[in-house]
């Protein structure tokens, strides 16, 4: 049977990044991904699917320089980000957090950027391989080595030390850590797909030259129901854009209001589909064009143009690490709906894990990934909290004093003054949240849960 130092479940960025953090230290690392095709791929690769942005700071959480970025993967620098109601608009043109690249952010190409970090695993010497299937996760605490990957082949891998970085569906995950959770705590009870992810779905249309901007991305909020439900148009290369949305899964429209939503219809009898929803979003928003001028660009994406993919929507857990055990990026829900995925915190997390297994040390996984990202995940879980009961007066209401909340520091109280009773209710409610959530209380699942 064959053995490794580390070995890691999952090539996406959070993989990816923990090999090239276990190899450049001199270990022994192998990746362990299943792979997709893409139209837009050369070869079979990690499911890249993702509405792909980074922010100014962003990039200093991953711990990359902008210059590092090949060009291929950049596809378009922003100025900013706009955000609409239902009939309001606000645009910003700064992040209000200190970050050393100068911009506000960029777009980009998920799967080249999967890929380059693929090949700068593979460059320090990782193992990366693609079309392996690991079908569970068998764990000796007293045995030597502890772990035993078993894949779909037949050959399993021993190690030490596993990380694991499968994504939000946990298909690896849920598993590997049930062993440790006593019955009716498993994690499938606590973070069910269904209810702990939101599905995305985007299409790549060419858009009209006149209506591409390629220096803004674009949200609305308040036109389509569910908690953090919205979609977006992200600038690609131009004039092609990524036009999607994400929402939770299982929503009942019968629990819905059809006249206060502006992207549902009198006749709908379910929740629209990811296409109808798009199709709608361009009818209301661009009144004077046809939908055969926003054509699809069939040669980019999954399937035809579109993607439909999951996102974590849920808090992050800590990881069984006594056990040799750390859980990364989307396994471990420290991506997040709220900011549509979460590529930076998932190559951070996988990066310290790596470092921390290939230095035998990863007992201090938790603390550290808190340490990195922590203000971070803070920020997201008090702003959907804050959000969750939203409906499309509140976006309004929310958009029309923004203005007033925000400088380039973030929320002021001496602000909100000016923003009146509404803007003292926000601060207070985003303030009283980051206090109910200090000290990881973002965490719903804790080291000391697990039975290690």
């Amino acid at each position: 049977m064959e053995h490794v130092d580390v070995a890691i479940v999952g090539g996406g960025p959070a993989g990816s990044s923990a090999a090239e953090a276990v190899a450049s230290r001199g270990a022994d690392a192998v990746v362990l991904e299943k792979g997709v095709p893409r139209a837009d791929r050369a070869a079979t690769g990690p499911d890249s699917t993702d509405a792909a942005g980074l922010l100014d700071y962003w990039l200093d959480i991953m711990e990359f320089d902008f210059e590092e970025f090949p060009d291929d993967v950049v596809l378009s620098e922003l100025d900013g980000a706009k955000f609409y109601g239902p009939d309001s608009e606000l645009a910003l043109t700064e992040t209000g957090i200190d970050a050393s690249y100068d911009g506000f952010g960029f777009t980009m190409h998920r799967a080249r950027f999967d890929d380059w970090l693929r090949e700068r695993a593979e460059d320090a010497g990782a193992d990366y391989r693609v079309g392996v299937s690991v079908t569970g996760v068998e764990t000796a605490l007293a045995g030597d080595p502890r772990h035993t990957v078993q894949l779909a082949g037949g050959e399993n891998i021993e190690t030490d030390h596993l990380i694991l970085a499968d994504g939000p569906q946990r298909t690896v995950t849920g598993g590997a850590l049930d062993q440790f959770l006593p019955a009716g705590r498993k994690l499938s009870d606590r973070m069910p797909s269904t209810e702990a992810n939101h599905i995305a779905y985007q299409e790549h249309r060419r858009m009209p030259e006149e209506l591409f901007d390629p220096d803004f991305i674009e949200f609305w909020w308040g036109i389509m129901p569910g908690h953090t439900a919205y979609p977006w148009i992200f600038p690609n290369d131009a004039p092609v854009a990524r036009i999607g949305l994400t929402m939770p899964i299982g929503l009942d429209i019968a629990d819905y209001d059809k006249r206060e939503w502006a992207l549902l219809r009198d006749d709908d009898e379910g929740i629209p589909r990811g296409r109808e929803y798009v199709e709608r979003l361009l009818e209301r928003q661009f009144p004077d064009y046809e939908l055969e001028d926003f054509p699809l660009v069939t040669d980019r994406g999954k399937s035809g143009g579109t993607e439909t993919y999951p996102i974590s929507s849920t808090r992050p857990i800590e990881s069984p690490v006594r056990a040799g055990i750390a859980v990364t990026g989307g396994a471990m829900g420290a991506t997040s709906a709220f900011h549509e995925g979460g590529d930076h915190v998932a190559v951070r997390t996988g990066r310290i894990a790596g470092r921390l297994a290939a230095e035998d040390r990863l007992e201090r996984y938790n603390d550290e990934w808190q340490a990195a990202i922590g203000d971070e995940v803070l920020r997201n879980v008090t702003f959907a909290d804050l959000v969750r009961d939203w409906g499309p007066t509140d976006w309004d209401r929310a958009f029309s004093t923004a203005k007033d909340l925000m400088d380039a520091r973030g929320i002021k109280a001496d602000a909100a003054l000016k923003g009146g009773l509404h803007g003292l209710d926000l601060v207070a409610s985003y303030k009283w949240g980051k206090f109910n959530n200090r000290k990881a209380r973002y965490v719903q699942l804790r080291e000391d849960d697990y039975a290690v």
